[in-house]
């Protein structure tokens, strides 16, 4: 191995293992005393009770582990969003579990928790599968109630959308298995189906000190919403349970009574690992993001042994189009090539940039696959497209446009993946979050912004130097170094994976060599939802 193969390895791996160390931090919730307390009240943790629904030796994924990351500081921090949402199979259905984090804040909802759990409704309403609601919240998180409460996306939007998957057919079971309150109450009664906890758990718009503080009546907690009451009096749940293990078991009972849906068709054949070894990704993809590296050579380590097919390999070569199979699921995949490469001409391009014949060879390939109902992968390490005198005058607007037409247009599913950068416009025709993709995540490293740090940093000094100078500050060449560095480092922060993750502009960083899994998951989910469109271009055709 050469030294700049065994660089690569080094840095890549230390990347992973700090990306590890990051999420094994969230995965504590609101630290180890506060999960033993849980523990003492005769509870389980979220995670415990995630654990125990799952079917045993079964993949799962979890969406939104990073939410939340270096954020509400001012708060005390609000680790993964203060809610878990996994994608995985109970009684061998594939469903997404959504469980409240009581040891994060009493499992209040800040604003990424709202974030969250509505894109874990919104994965289960585009791939039709049930959602399963594990509730023990204190409310909304009062400090930052306007954050939460009033908009369109806020809290609101969760019953909104209890009440279209209700009328969509898609499953909905709740589990209140401690506290719930308020507007939060509506969440489990709105399912098809909900369960309460025995002596633990509790369901009432107003707790008992505002009941006295509203309307003077004295009464406990446990009869004015406790499970005997709501499930022997007002009749609005469905089963008591006697303890946090009774309720998953009826949970998983209710499951694997459910009958099978249509499904999509998606193309599946016996699964084969990649001819070569995955591992050896750490060894071709650059820690310098502005390396060049082979994309295909990536590609190979990913997908099933001998599965390639390569779609216009000697055209538009900045962009690789190719027919494969991942864990024997059929797959069309558009990537960047990070690679200089040469035209048919002789020129060079640089690799990273989407130039007219790519984005002609993309849109054509993107339709095939929607013609042949086959899944789509943008796997994303792009700087934008090409610039420039030239490029405009050959029309590298149409051809963009006629590209990013046919990627929002596609009505099959679609699951990013960003190993690199996602710049500018090409993190728009590469099927960003923007264009719904059914799973977007990120290898650690990866970076999101409108243009590179450098560029940028540049650009946002010469606005600070104008402004300060119509201010009548004088600016010295030191003056300016420093300031150049500040806003840099600003930007960069920006960029991170983990900045994107905590947002939820991604669903996850994971360990390179789980990309694998989560394509056949997502597959797996999508399949559960027939297309009823049918692909049309839009006003710009081919």
């Amino acid at each position: 191995m050469s030294i700049a193969l065994e660089k690569n390895k080094d840095q890549n791996k230390l990347l992973v293992a700090d990306l590890n160390k990051k999420t094994a931090q969230m995965k504590l919730g609101g630290g180890k005393s506060r999960l033993e307390k849980i523990r003492l009240q005769g509870k389980m943790t979220a995670r415990e009770r995630i654990n125990f629904l799952l079917d045993e030796n079964t993949k799962s994924i979890e969406i939104g582990t990073l939410a939340g990351y270096d954020m509400y500081k001012e708060n005390g921090g609000c680790p993964s969003g203060g809610v878990i949402v996994v994608m995985g199979y109970i009684s061998k259905k594939l469903c997404v579990v959504v469980a409240n984090d009581a040891s994060v804040k009493a499992g209040a909802w800040f604003p990424i928790s709202t974030k969250k759990n509505l894109r874990a409704q919104e994965i289960a309403m585009n791939n039709k599968i049930p959602i399963i609601y594990l509730v023990d919240s204190a409310g909304v998180f009062l400090p930052r109630q306007d954050e939460i409460f009033p908009d369109k996306d806020h809290f609101g939007r969760i019953f909104r959308n209890n009440a279209k998957m209700s009328s969509e057919g898609i499953i909905q079971i709740s589990a209140v298995m401690g506290s719930c309150v308020a507007g939060g109450a509506y969440l489990p009664i709105m399912s098809d189906e909900a369960i309460i906890v025995n002596k633990t758990a509790s369901i009432f718009l107003a707790g008992s000190y505002l009941v006295k503080a509203a309307i003077g009546e004295d009464v406990d907690n446990e009869s004015l919403g406790g499970a005997s009451t709501h499930s022997e009096i007002s009749g609005i749940v469905d089963y008591k349970a006697k303890n946090d293990q009774d309720a998953l078991n009826r949970i998983r009972a209710l499951v694997e009574k459910i009958g099978d849906n249509p499904k999509a068709g998606f193309n599946r054949i016996k699964s084969l690992d990649p001819g070569m070894p995955s591992e050896e990704i750490y060894e071709l993809l650059p820690n310098d993001k502005s390396q060049p590296y082979d994309t295909l050579k990536i590609i190979e380590r990913v997908v099933d042994n001998g599965s390639i097919d390569e779609y216009k390999a000697d055209y538009g070569k900045t962009l690789i189009t190719l027919y494969a199979r991942v864990d024997g699921w059929a797959v069309g995949i558009v990537a960047n090539q990070r690679k200089i490469v040469k035209n048919k001409k002789g020129e060079l391009q640089f690799g990273g940039v989407i130039y007219g014949d790519s984005a002609d060879k993309a849109t054509r390939f993107i339709g095939n696959c929607n013609q042949r109902k086959i899944p789509l992968v943008f796997i994303q390490d792009v700087t934008g497209f090409m610039v420039g005198s030239k490029a405009e005058h050959s029309g590298i607007i149409k051809d963009g446009a006629k590209m990013l037409n046919a990627m929002s247009n596609s009505v099959v599913p679609k699951f990013t993946i960003i190993i690199g950068n996602s710049n500018g416009a090409g993190n728009y025709a590469m099927c960003g979050k923007a264009y719904d993709p059914r799973l977007i995540f990120a290898w650690p490293g990866s970076k999101i912004a409108v243009m590179g740090g450098d560029q940028a940093a540049q650009v946002l000094l010469q606005i600070e130097k104008s402004k300060r100078k119509k201010e009548g500050e004088k600016i010295s060449q030191k003056k300016e170094k420093k300031l150049l560095n500040e806003i840099k480092s600003q930007y960069e922060k920006q960029t991170q994976a983990y900045y994107a993750a905590a947002r939820l502009w991604t669903d996850a960083i994971i360990d390179p060599l789980e990309t694998r899994k989560w394509i056949s998951i997502g597959i797996d989910a999508a399949n559960n939802a027939p297309i009823e469109k049918k692909f049309n271009m839009g006003l710009i055709q081919v």
